[in-house]
C-alpha cells in the first residue's frame, strides 16, 4: 500500500475550491440522465420502486415506451430501497433531521468499513493489534530495503517527508502509548478528522502541505497555489479571483496577510459548521418540490441524480450494496 493511500477523505465544509486539494472527497462518475428528472409531475404516479428485473413494475413507462433510460433504472431502484432506511419512523416522509442522521451514519459506516478493509494488510502478527513497526514495514518496507531505487528527488522528498509524519500521527493516534494501535486507535490514525483527539494532527499536516515557503503560516499565494496552478503570463480565472476575496475577507481573520495555525483550524474545522446538517438542509431545498421542508419517496425520485451523487448514497457506491449492508 502506497504512503499516500491512508491520508483521510476530510469532511467538506465549504465550496469545493475553497478547500485543500488533499483533503477533497472522491466522487463516483456515474452515466445519468444529466438533467436528473423525470419527465414531468403528471407521470408521477408511476415513481414506484420495482422490486428487479423480473418485476412487471419495472417497465417504467409502461408498454408505450419507457421515458426513463435503461441505465438510469438501476440506480432509481437502488435509491428506492435506501430511502426506505433513512425515513426512520416508516411514516412516508423523509425529514431534515432523518437525513442527518443517515447521513452522519453512512460517514461512520465508511471510516469503520475502510479500516476493516486495510486491516489485515497491517496486522502482520495477526495479534489484532497494529504496531508502529508493522505499518512501517508494510508501508515503506520496500523503501527502506531499497533506497536506491528511489534516487528521483522527488520521491525520496516524499517518502522522507511521509514516514516521520506517519510516524508522529500513530503517537498521536496511540493513546495508552504502547505503540501498537487497537482498533480505535488505528481508525484514529487512518481518520484523523473524526476524532477530536486527533484535529491538532489535521492542522498541522495540513500547514505543512500548504506553506511552501516554511514560515508556519500560509499567505495568500500559497493558499491559491493548493488550488490552481497558474502557467506563466496566463489570465486567472474569475474562480480563482473570487478565492482571493475569499482568503482576504474569511480566511486571514486578523488581516495580517496570511493564516496562522488558529485560522487554518477555523478554515479546515470550523466549530459552528455541521456538515451533515449542511447537505441535508441542501438535498432537502433543492428536491421539496411542495415547500414543506420534508420530501417524500416521489420527490426524491424525481431528483434522484442529486442524491447519487451525495453522501446520503456514500457518492452512488450504496447503490451497489444489499439492504442488510446499509
Amino acid at each position: 500500500m502506497a504512503a499516500s493511500q491512508h491520508l483521510p477523505a476530510y469532511p467538506c465544509h465549504c465550496r469545493a475550491s475553497s478547500k485543500p486539494q488533499h483533503l477533497s472527497h472522491r466522487r463516483i462518475s456515474l452515466d445519468m440522465d444529466p438533467t436528473g428528472r423525470f419527465a414531468g409531475r403528471s407521470q408521477r404516479k408511476i415513481l414506484h420502486c420495482g422490486n428487479g428485473p423480473g418485476d412487471s413494475r419495472n417497465d417504467w413507462g409502461g408498454g408505450g415506451g419507457s421515458f426513463i433510460s435503461t441505465a438510469a433504472r438501476f440506480p432509481v431502484v437502488c435509491l428506492c430501497k435506501i430511502v426506505e432506511r433513512i425515513d426512520g419512523d416508516g411514516d412516508g416522509f423523509v425529514t431534515i433531521t432523518e437525513l442527518k442522521a443517515w447521513i452522519k451514519r453512512v460517514q461512520k459506516r465508511y471510516v469503520y468499513e475502510n479500516v476493516a478493509k486495510v486491516w489485515t494488510d497491517y496486522d502482520l502478527n495477526k495479534d489484532n493489534k497494529i504496531s508502529w513497526d508493522e505499518y512501517k514495514q508494510a508501508t515503506y518496507g520496500y523503501y527502506l530495503s531499497n533506497p536506491e531505487e528511489f534516487e528521483e528527488a522527488t520521491d525520496q522528498f516524499s517518502f522522507k517527508k511521509m514516514l516521520p509524519r506517519d510516524e508522529s500521527r500513530f503517537q498521536t493516534a496511540d493513546l495508552n502509548g504502547d505503540l501498537a494501535a487497537d482498533r480505535e486507535e488505528f481508525t484514529s490514525f487512518l481518520h484523523p478528522e473524526e476524532f477530536d483527539h486527533m484535529k491538532d494532527i489535521v492542522v498541522q499536516e495540513t500547514l505543512e502541505d500548504i506553506d511552501k515557503n516554511g514560515d508556519g503560516h500560509v499567505d495568500e499565494d500559497e493558499y491559491i497555489a493548493d488550488m490552481f496552478s497558474h502557467e506563466e503570463g496566463g489570465p486567472e480565472p474569475d474562480w480563482v479571483r473570487t478565492e482571493r476575496d475569499q482568503f482576504s475577507d474569511f480566511r486571514d481573520l486578523n488581516k495580517d496577510g496570511k493564516m496562522d495555525v488558529a485560522e487554518i483550524r477555523h478554515w479546515i474545522l470550523p466549530q459552528d459548521y455541521d456538515h451533515a446538517m449542511a447537505e441535508a438542509r441542501h438535498l432537502v431545498y433543492e428536491s421539496d418540490q411542495d415547500k414543506d421542508t420534508m420530501l417524500t419517496k416521489e420527490e426524491i425520485l424525481e431528483n434522484w441524480n442529486m442524491f447519487v451523487g451525495s453522501q446520503a448514497t456514500n457518492y452512488g457506491e450504496d447503490l451497489t450494496k444489499n439492504h442488510d449492508e446499509l
